[in-house]
């Protein structure tokens, strides 16, 4: 029987903006999905200091532009175009050197009439800086389109390079309207009941354990990333972000896009299926369902979790309180709810399900065989 990539997993999303997109193509690949954005963007196109370094771009042309972001160059000419300055400022920048940080922000700049003179190899704003360094931008002016945030060190460094810099702010990161979802979210993956958690911007990933801090939920999110929840970025940036922030192991593209980061976090899931011989069966444990010589068979939460737990350690005797901790939580006393949990696990495994032993005064243990 076919199997979707990522049927019988559920996979957690922390954007805001294109969260729709996103979550089409993975429940196209059959995941569930769970929204919690951790971040807003606000657009500030009708801010006066926008409008202010505008006029000033198209007084001044510079000699340099940094383009970071799609949105953020296409908000700032839709600004431009509001106040019958979007041609003015196309010809003040024509003559610029444009340095796109990735495709989307390339793609963005050619889409609006101007050429891309180099592009970072992956995503990275010190690559950038990088090009500058070589490049020679001593009393050049380098006007930088920020990425959501302040980019302090960015032009910092910029700026020691005899550079005079502005910046162009045409959107903020700031923190979700509701919490409510992204603490969900959290909660979902210190608990692992998610697979894995895609991040498409580094705040998202800060906030996520801004969040979880708060509530008491930051360490076990980060044991959940280390062991059991992929932690999927959209590129090399983002993932140092999550190194930062103490999530060891992120999976990235080598480049920012979606697509790409939907890919290696499928790959990765895929890498992480444990494949198990039960009762002479070949047994492949995917998410929350279970393939079972070719046959698919779901799964209800608990009992995937105990077979999960249970695989983690095949042929070992797992004490009885230790699966019910591990399942229920460490407030979980009653065994008759995993007794039953493991007699319906049996029960839709068939003959493979004899491969669950229960060991007397001990506990239970996975039987396999190679």
């Amino acid at each position: 029987m076919q199997i979707a990539p990522l049927q019988g997993y559920t996979i957690g999303i922390t954007a805001d903006r294109r969260r729709g997109e996103q979550a089409n193509l993975l429940r196209r690949r059959g995941a569930k999905v769970l929204h919690g954005p951790t971040i807003s963007t606000a657009v500030v196109a009708d801010d006066q200091a926008l409008r202010a370094v505008t006029e000033a771009v198209i007084h001044s042309p510079p000699q340099w532009l940094l383009a970071t972001t799609g949105i953020g160059m296409r908000t700032w000419f839709e600004a431009a175009r509001s106040w019958s300055l979007d041609v003015d400022l196309r010809d003040s920048l024509s003559c610029a050197r444009v340095l796109a940080r990735g495709p989307k922000s390339a793609s963005a700049v050619e889409s609006l009439g101007l050429k891309v003179w180099s592009r970072a190899p992956s995503d990275r704003l010190s690559e950038l800086v990088d090009t500058l360094a070589r490049a020679g931008v001593d009393g050049h002016t380098v006007v930088v389109q920020l990425y959501g945030e302040p980019s302090s060190e960015v032009t910092g460094d910029i700026a020691k390079l005899g550079a005079k810099v502005s910046e162009v702010a045409t959107y903020r990161w700031t923190d979700p309207i509701e919490e409510g979802p992204a603490l969900r979210l959290a909660g979902a993956a210190a608990a692992c009941r998610v697979h894995a958690v895609t991040f498409t911007s580094a705040p998202a990933v800060r906030n996520l354990l801004a969040i979880a801090s708060r509530h008491g939920l930051a360490e076990s999110v980060r044991s959940a990333f280390d062991h059991r929840v992929v932690a999927a970025c959209v590129g090399p940036a983002c993932a140092e972000t999550a190194r930062s922030v103490g999530i060891d192991n992120p999976v990235a593209p080598a480049v920012g896009r979606l697509g790409l980061l939907i890919r290696e976090m499928t790959d990765e899931l895929a890498r992480r299926r444990p494949i198990l011989v039960m009762a002479g069966q070949k047994v492949v444990l995917q998410g929350r369902v279970a393939i079972v010589e070719g046959e698919v068979v779901s799964l209800g939460g608990r009992e995937s979790d105990v077979l999960w737990v249970l695989a983690r350690f095949p042929g070992e005797v797992v004490p009885r309180a230790g699966l019910l901790r591990a399942v229920w939580g460490e407030q979980a006393h009653d065994s008759h709810v995993m007794e039953v949990t493991l007699s319906r696990l049996r029960a839709k495994l068939g003959t493979a399900g004899a491969a669950l032993e229960a060991v007397p005064n001990e506990g239970y243990r996975l039987a396999t065989s190679s």
